[in-house]
């Protein structure tokens, strides 16, 4: 048995071979990772026109009260991410983050609360483990339910609404981080106003049996292109966004990664309802003392990507090694390589020279605020 064939496939894996798509492994599945247009121009038409991406490996899960007060939900999820979810209003949503008792990060994930039930959008390497986890933490308050019937695709780009309104003229008046159901060619939808790409744009949570005809219909606007994962990654690169397993992981804290803007302040020290998750004492102490490294973007100098474990040096001597790049490519927007990584505190500052050691030489590297390239969420 070949490899390929222990893959998972999306239900629209056949709509990716039609298309020319070059398929890879990635997370379990046989994922597109670029089309005959190439990883370039996708990049380039998503950040111009709208691009489609079929993003189905991902996890969908439904949380419900079972008391069905969604009070109960809302604390129950609390008790796993430091959130503030009983704060999330029906019909909007939340970026979270899933923590483990050292502080580190299990998964990243969004949570939208539906009136009636929370519903859950997790990475597609973690969605199992996410699923025992919740299962595991509050499956005596709340019916936990993998939505397996389900698809999900994206449409990003500064087209995305003209497009998506010829069929659902309601995403109009929806902002950022809006969610809401919607029919699509008679297909009930769940719409969200968000995305990956740092572009205005929506992901679309379609039954599976009815998902090729809908991403059909999306295809056949003039200003709609299938998109790869590889333009997915430099996209998402260039908005400064993390890709869980590269630039987080179980060893990595909200504070190191930055990412303190996803734990509201009711959550924190002082707050409401402050703890009471995995990690909150050395969350929570990061967030008053700091912690002792830090994600960062880099700028490295020419045009030369540096890569994934790229090593980063304090001088151009390579003796005192800093930490290492998690993610890095050519942005296409920006014109030239960008990256993240993890150094120590003492060299996060905004402007602060670095050394990457590529193939034995030391290049000059400047630690950069993100994002790379401004995000035209509709806010």
């Amino acid at each position: 048995m070949s490899d390929t064939e222990t893959l998972s496939t999306t239900s629209l894996h056949s709509l990716h071979r039609a298309a020319g798509a070059r398929m890879v492994p990635f997370a379990g599945y046989d994922m597109p990772v670029q089309y005959p247009l190439g990883v370039l121009k996708e990049h380039v038409h998503t950040r111009t026109a709208a691009g489609l991406f079929d993003v189905s490996h991902m996890g969908q899960i439904r949380v419900t009260p079972k008391d069905g007060n969604m009070e109960t939900a809302a604390l129950a999820l609390e008790s796993l991410v430091p959130v503030n979810v009983l704060g999330l209003k029906p019909g909007r949503q939340r970026y979270a983050l899933f923590t483990n008792d050292d502080g580190g990060i299990l998964d990243d994930l969004m949570i939208a609360n539906r009136d009636d039930h929370f519903f859950l959008v997790v990475n597609a390497a973690c969605k199992a483990q996410d699923f025992a986890h919740l299962k595991a933490g509050i499956g005596d308050s709340c019916d936990v339910e993998m939505l397996e019937d389900r698809s999900l695709i994206a449409l990003q780009g500064p087209f995305a609404e003209k497009v998506l309104s010829e069929l659902c003229p309601d995403v109009v008046s929806m902002r950022f981080m809006d969610v809401r159901g919607g029919d699509l060619h008679d297909t009930d939808c769940i719409i969200s106003r968000s995305g990956y790409t740092g572009e205005d744009g929506f992901e679309i949570s379609v039954p599976s049996d009815k998902a090729e005809s809908v991403v059909i219909q999306l295809l056949e606007h003039p200003d709609v292109q299938f998109i790869g994962l590889g333009a997915r990654d430099s996209l998402r690169l260039e908005a400064g966004l993390c890709l869980y397993g590269n630039d987080i992981d179980q060893t990595t804290t909200p504070v190191e990664a930055a990412l303190e803007w996803a734990v509201q302040k009711v959550r924190r020290n002082g707050g409401a309802r402050a703890g009471g998750f995995p990690g909150t004492e050395r969350i929570l102490r990061e967030f008053d003392e700091g912690a002792t490294r830090r994600r960062v973007g880099l700028k490295p100098e020419g045009r030369a990507p540096i890569r994934a474990h790229t090593k980063l040096y304090a001088d151009d001597t390579g003796q005192t090694e800093l930490g290492e790049v998690t993610s890095g490519t050519f942005g296409p927007t920006v014109e030239g390589p960008v990256a993240m990584g993890y150094v120590p505190t003492s060299h996060a500052a905004e402007g602060t020279e670095i050394f990457a050691e590529v193939r034995g030489k030391y290049l000059p590297v400047t630690v950069t605020a993100m994002p790379f390239t401004p995000s035209s969420y509709k806010r």
